[in-house]
């Protein structure tokens, strides 16, 4: 299916003018460019199918490329291949056919319908009318998940090797109906995998900056960051990986999936906390103190 893409491309990277900061950005569940064979297969029709996406949330942080940090989005849905899982976490019972045997077939995320190939959508929505080929799953791994993969590695190199450290942030959205102990209803979450992905400063300082302009913010609660933040995620070696979540409902009708009034200012205010990361790693871009926390 990956010649659907052909069109726009499975992914692509913003570029900054020139590389100012060791930031990464990733947006991976952002994609819309639906293939018309997934669509057509599908029990779902295409709004719903969309349920799965982190709406808009490449625009929402457009502006890591301005401030001199790339920035890596995907064009494929989520609902077709989630990037943010293991590279073979599959439900055997999706598939005709043998997996391999180096498949994760038993984990929560399988269990719960949320593999590298998805069998649901949000809301317990069951993607497909009947079986994949087990070929079609491998096929959408080496195609769209090894190249992605390879692309945001790639990045993060490069940037440790230009500053000494780097620090990926994972760009996420969630339903506005989530609550955090307590019963607050947060406008962001950051992970940092409970403090083992990133050093502590940096998440302090994201959750403060986010603070400060009047959101509630919640750390790792319910969201920790899911297999990016924690494959990515090695301080002691100057990797650092964090996650942030958006509350969808600051932003967009969540039936509809519209746009709200509201969309520029969260984007506005995003851009303004990423401005401020921007300024907080660049002091100690020649420390090596954050690089081997």
């Amino acid at each position: 299916m990956a010649p659907e893409f052909s069109k726009k491309g499975l992914y692509e990277v913003l570029e900054p003018v020139s590389q100012t900061l060791p930031l990464v950005f990733n947006s991976p569940h952002s994609g819309r460019a639906y293939p018309q064979g997934f669509v057509r297969d599908s029990r779902l029709d295409a709004h719903s199918l969309r349920r799965s996406e982190d709406h808009y949330v490449d625009e929402l942080f457009g502006a890591a490329p301005g401030l001199g940090a790339p920035m890596l989005l995907a064009h494929f849905p989520r609902a077709f291949l989630d990037v943010n899982r293991e590279p073979y976490e599959l439900d055997p019972r999706m598939f005709d056919g043998s997996l391999p045997p180096y498949a994760n077939v038993s984990s929560m995320r399988v269990a719960g319908g949320l593999g590298t190939v998805p069998r649901i959508v949000a809301e317990n929505m069951e993607i497909y009318q009947r079986r994949l080929p087990v070929s079609e799953a491998l096929e959408r791994i080496e195609t769209i998940y090894k190249p992605y993969h390879t692309c945001l590695r790639s990045l993060i190199v490069r940037t440790h090797l230009q500053f000494g450290f780097a620090v990926l942030v994972d760009c996420h959205s969630m339903p506005g109906n989530v609550r955090v102990p307590g019963g607050a209803r947060p406008d962001f979450i950051i992970g940092d995998r409970y403090g083992t992905s990133a050093a502590g400063d940096l998440t302090r300082t994201l959750v403060r900056l986010f603070e400060d302009m009047g959101f509630v913010v919640a750390r790792n609660k319910p969201y920790a960051g899911g297999f990016i933040t924690e494959h990515y995620g090695r301080p002691a070696k100057g990797l650092h990986a964090l996650q942030i979540e958006v509350n969808r409902a600051l932003y967009i009708d969540e039936t509809t999936l519209a746009k709200k009034p509201e969309f520029e200012a969260v984007r506005h205010g995003i851009s303004q906390a990423l401005a401020g990361l921007a300024g907080y790693v660049e002091t100690y871009a020649a420390d090596s103190a954050l690089a081997a926390e």
